[in-house]
């Protein structure tokens, strides 16, 4: 976001309570179960999931704001939200960020600090379905160096991702090795 100002982040809701460090209309617009539910069945939604036992979507009318004003609007959601935006908008543009291995995304999980033991070990066996969805995506960026994976979504950001096109040999083998432990 620093690096690209012409990017507008995308506050998703979510009925998961804050964590400490989150603030209420920054990190996420925190709702109810019903009041989710309310918008879900009032198309308030242009993409909605359940993930880790918690509801999150992006609010379909900031979507069209941003669009119908030019911007750049970028989602952080995952592959189920990403699915239903590749439908309803086909134009736009999906990565798929990829940890370097499964010791690297426990490492990582573990480094937040704000998930119990529990979580994270569920988390850690959820994953293999959520990343065996790697393929549906436009791109892939490996986040391994924090550094190169920046330039790398801002190569996709500017149009020049060819080179991190999804199905490169270096993601199809690590996307094996991360599907099947």
């Amino acid at each position: 976001m620093e690096r690209e100002p012409r990017i507008q982040f995308s506050v998703s809701y979510t009925t998961r309570e804050p964590r400490p460090n989150e603030i209420r209309g920054r990190d996420y617009h925190f709702v109810s179960r019903e009041r989710f539910q309310e918008m879900i069945a009032n198309n308030e939604f242009l993409e909605h999931a359940q993930v880790f036992d918690n509801s999150y979507g992006t609010g379909v009318r900031t979507v069209k704001e941003a669009l119908s004003n030019g911007e750049q609007l970028l989602l952080e959601i995952d592959w189920q939200g990403a699915r239903q935006v590749r439908s309803r908008i086909p134009e736009a543009v999906s990565v798929f960020i990829l940890p370097p291995s499964r010791a690297a995304l426990e490492q990582r999980l573990k480094a937040r600090s704000t998930d119990s033991d529990a979580v994270i070990q569920r988390r850690l066996r959820d994953a293999a379905e959520d990343l065996s969805h790697w393929s549906e995506f436009d791109y892939v960026v490996i986040n391994d160096r924090f550094e190169q994976a920046l330039t790398d979504l801002q190569a996709i950001v500017e149009g020049r991702g060819g080179a991190l096109a999804a199905r490169r040999p270096e993601v199809v083998q690590l996307a094996a090795e991360l599907v099947n432990p």
